[in-house]
């Protein structure tokens, strides 16, 4: 046992690697190892034998195990340091330049537009983007004949056979939101319903799925009056000019009665808009006063208050203020596009700091 002890320690303590050490360490206390086999002829020796050697190869079992375990730790040491010396790194250089993200200016103008009708006291209203047929077309009396109600403009949910439930949509417009919150939260009541709705529409200026942001007051004695002032204060806000003018058009929407849709004087020199002056007028956004059905539909009595309600489309308004040309863009996933149009995360609009860049 003396002769092993001397050839296991001095190999244990010459090994180089942890390979190395691994086969030393199956060669010496392994299952078929040199110790192990001496342990197993303890079977052949008397009683007396066996109380004098087994003790003895126990303690040097152990003593081999030592041997590696601490030469192991010495090795992972020395590999640390060598990896530290090679790895070293000033901490003092300057770091490389980081590329940051953007927000994605349909997000940037959803905030600004929220911003300033939150000065207005409008709060912000949410519902689902999977609608039943009662909330995004009944309610907000539009009839069952109506040309927006086919499947050529409208996505239909799939539904199975025998389904007596209302057909469900994928929402064609926010007004629903609008219908939820009177149902919600009674009269009187000012929200706005901004959100993603969608339509079988795709070119230039449309595509499948796009953003509105949706509008509606009522009270006891709401106006035209009140729409008109509540427009042009949005307006100017938002395209940050000091003076805007508003044109009303007699319209037809099933969910206002009166409706208008609402022009915007501009005009435009080499491709940039300037609003608030020129011979020019621009669509903005519907609006009009809510139909008495609409209210009768979210349990307000509509001899007793009345309101105004308006829809505008936010990448719509994106495009006007930021002159982005094409509506399809907006939902490419470019980079580069998203890099040139993009906005700092830490540019939060506000109406005391401004609402862009």
């Amino acid at each position: 046992m003396d002769d092993l002890r001397t050839k296991y320690l001095d190999a244990i303590a010459g090994a180089g690697d942890e390979s190395a050490l691994e086969d030393l360490r199956l060669q010496a206390v392994g299952k078929k190892g040199e110790v192990a086999l001496k342990m197993r002829e303890l079977g052949k020796m008397t009683p007396e034998e066996r109380q004098v050697m087994g003790p003895k190869l126990n303690a040097l079992k152990d003593e081999i195990n030592s041997a590696l375990a601490a030469k192991k730790s010495a090795l992972a040491d020395a590999a640390l340091d060598e990896r530290l010396r090679t790895e070293w790194l000033d901490v003092t250089l300057p770091s490389r330049p980081v590329r940051q993200g953007s927000v994605h200016p349909v997000s940037q103008v959803t905030e600004e537009v929220t911003t300033i009708f939150a000065d207005m006291g409008f709060a912000v209203a949410e519902g689902p983007q999977v609608e039943d047929d009662w909330y995004n077309f009944d309610a907000l009396n539009i009839p069952a004949e109506h040309p927006t109600r086919t499947e050529m403009d409208t996505f239909y949910m799939h539904r199975a056979e025998g389904d007596v439930r209302p057909p469900h949509v994928l929402r064609t417009h926010t007004s629903p939101v609008q219908i939820r919150a009177m149902l919600e939260q009674g009269a009187p009541i000012r929200v706005i319903a901004p959100g993603r709705v969608y339509r079988a529409d795709y070119d230039q200026t449309h595509t499948p799925m796009f953003h509105q942001i949706e509008g509606l007051a009522i009270d006891r004695d709401i106006s035209m009056a009140n729409l008109k002032w509540c427009l042009e204060e949005f307006c100017r806000a938002f395209f940050e000019v000091d003076k805007v003018e508003l044109r009303f058009r007699a319209s037809h929407f099933p969910f206002t009665e009166p409706s208008a849709e609402v022009d915007l004087r501009c005009s435009w020199q080499d491709g940039t808009l300037k609003v608030g002056e020129g011979d020019d007028w621009m669509e903005i956004l519907g609006s009009g006063m809510v139909h008495p059905h609409v209210l009768r539909s979210g349990g307000i009595d509509p001899d007793q208050w009345q309101g105004f309600a308006f829809g505008i489309g936010i990448d719509r308004l994106a495009m006007l203020k930021y002159g982005i040309p094409d509506l399809r863009a907006f939902f490419d996933s470019d980079l580069r596009w998203l890099r040139h149009y993009g906005f700092s995360a830490l540019d939060m609009p506000s109406l005391a700091g401004g609402l862009s860049r």
